[in-house]
């Protein structure tokens, strides 16, 4: 391999490393700030045949992007400049491929399902493929119900899932009751589902009279008497 080879070849590289540091660099501010974990990164870079001409360069190259394009995740349109005396400049393209860990149903889940740990699973994907949106933390998803039935194995994005019901129709519930400073509480059955702060129907398991009663939190709602 001849020395002026060489030198083109590696002025080359050292182009392609700037374009991806400059790369990272973005993507990484952008993961800060989203809480993005365990990203991987792939580039493509487009350079034009001019960049075998060029020696390598004495200082940094550096790199600022000339587009328009709104995320470090789209095709960035950019000017490499060398520094040295005589310098010299080129344009490129580029862009990243962010994978990412991100949530799937391990299982089926069902319906009205409240989502457990087991139930999930990490798998890697191109997020910028996950048009839908998606999530990167297990913890996120547990304890949300799902809006309908997920396949196994299927990306979970925000559509599939709403806030589980705090309270089931037919499921036990603790009615609690404060009348002058006095509690009470016993035991009944949820005729209807519920959040906190809405109002259901309540079969008091003892006297079998039904009421209604506002719920509080998971499995207790409350009562006047």
């Amino acid at each position: 391999m001849s020395a002026s080879f060489q030198a083109h070849a590696d002025a080359t590289a050292q182009i392609r490393q700037a374009v991806e540091n400059h790369l990272r660099a973005m993507l990484e501010q952008q993961a800060e700030r989203q809480g993005w974990q365990g990203m991987q990164l792939r580039y493509e870079t487009s350079l034009p045949g001019s960049a075998h001409n060029h020696p390598p360069c004495g200082n940094s190259l550096r790199v600022r992007a000339t587009g328009d394009a709104p995320s470090a995740m789209e095709r960035q349109q950019l000017e490499i400049r060398c520094a040295d005396t005589p310098g010299w400049s080129l344009s490129a393209t580029a862009q990243a491929h962010v994978f990412l860990p991100a949530v799937h149903a391990a299982a089926i889940i069902d319906r009205g399902q409240t989502i457990r740990d087991s139930d999930l699973k990490l798998e890697r994907i191109n997020i910028a493929k996950a048009r839908r949106g998606f999530y990167n933390r297990l913890s996120e998803v547990v304890g949300l119900a799902a809006k309908r039935r997920v396949r196994a194995g299927q990306t979970i994005t925000p559509a599939l899932l709403e806030q589980a019901m705090a309270v089931k129709r037919g499921e036990p519930v603790k009615i609690v009751a404060s009348n002058d400073g006095i509690e009470a509480s016993t035991s009944g059955e949820a005729l209807g589902d519920g959040q906190p702060g809405e109002v259901i129907r309540v079969r008091n398991t003892r006297s079998g009279k039904v009421i209604d009663a506002k719920v509080l939190e998971a499995g207790v709602v409350s009562s006047t008497f």
